[in-house]
């Protein structure tokens, strides 16, 4: 059962809501003397969902998987980073070795902003052997591509850095993110203001679960979710097994959402998000039947502008 699709609420008019909520003045009009804050871009669903068409096309040339060591994860990364390198990010590949397969993950820096304040958005690309991984997790990946490409087109000048970034090997046990964080020096950790993980965000029969790992993080997620009326929940189901976790564990500040798993939704929980009770958030999680038809235009809409909400505001 999908949800109904309400009236598209754009992300500016969320922040200016949250902004008229809280006292404050609509985004982008600044007091004066100081300089104007950007208001988050809404992210079209529909590009979000192209992206996930293209990942569902190379899973199904390649055996129907997008997995570590598998033809499909390199053909996922190379589409996700040709699609930055034209959008003028700077793309690092970086190769590890895990189960005897050659692992990558890619990291797209966006120039500019304060280099000693990075806030990092990223996702795993990498699916389960047994099916194309649409909603876990080209649901996450397909959203911070998206915002990324918006920040280009944006022509966005943010106070901070702005670092995206796709992980390999998540499904192992988060092995590209561990990878990439246990390289770090202490001093190149310290410059992560935060990391924000995007793992299933399009989940059929949805919830809205917010990290409450950082308290400003946190907020700044509840507020998104306030100017639309959408109660949230904390989450708990994936808690440390994404890969926020060697963030986290690495003293880093993370947050993130997260619509479902394997988890049933409660009679409560159909209540104020709808969808059906008594039935998993994703019913297709780790399975062949995860493909674009495991989607939920509606949270994946939602969830998509949350997150170009989300690194607006913690950027500026």
């Amino acid at each position: 059962m999908k949800l109904s699709v309400p009236g598209r609420v754009t992300a500016t008019a969320v922040v200016a809501t949250v902004s008229l909520l809280a006292g404050g003045s609509i985004a982008g009009a600044a007091p004066a003397g100081q300089p104007a804050v950007a208001a988050a871009p809404d992210i079209p669903v529909a590009n979000v969902k192209a992206h996930l068409t293209q990942l569902q096309s190379i899973a199904t040339a390649n055996g129907g998987n997008r997995a570590h060591g598998r033809a499909g994860y390199k053909a996922s990364l190379d589409y996700v980073k040709a699609k930055l390198d034209a959008a003028g990010f700077t793309t690092t590949v970086q190769q590890f070795t895990s189960s005897g397969r050659t692992g990558y993950n890619l990291v797209a820096d966006w120039p500019g902003g304060d280099t000693s304040q990075v806030i990092m958005s990223g996702s795993h690309l990498d699916s389960v052997t047994a099916g194309a991984g649409i909603n876990d997790n080209g649901s996450g990946s397909a959203a911070i591509l998206e915002t990324a490409l918006a920040v280009s087109r944006a022509g966005y000048h943010p106070t901070k850095h702005l670092r995206f970034a796709w992980w390999g090997a998540e499904e192992l046990g988060m092995v590209g993110s561990r990878y990439y964080v246990n390289r770090l020096s202490t001093t190149d950790r310290s410059r992560i203001s935060g990391y924000l993980n995007f793992d299933m965000i399009g989940s059929p029969n949805p919830g809205y679960f917010v990290y409450d790992d950082d308290p400003a993080i946190e907020k700044t997620f509840k507020a998104y979710y306030a100017g639309l009326g959408v109660p949230t929940e904390i989450e708990t189901e994936g808690d440390g097994r994404s890969d926020h976790a060697p963030f986290k564990n690495a003293g880093v500040p993370v947050g993130g959402l997260f619509s479902g798993a394997d988890y049933v939704k409660t009679a409560a929980q159909a209540a104020k998000w709808g969808g059906t009770s008594g039935l998993a958030f994703d019913r297709c999680y780790h399975s062949s039947c995860d493909t674009t038809a495991n989607i939920n235009d509606t949270v994946l809409d939602r969830n998509s502008d949350a997150v170009a909400y989300a690194v607006w505001e913690l950027s500026q």
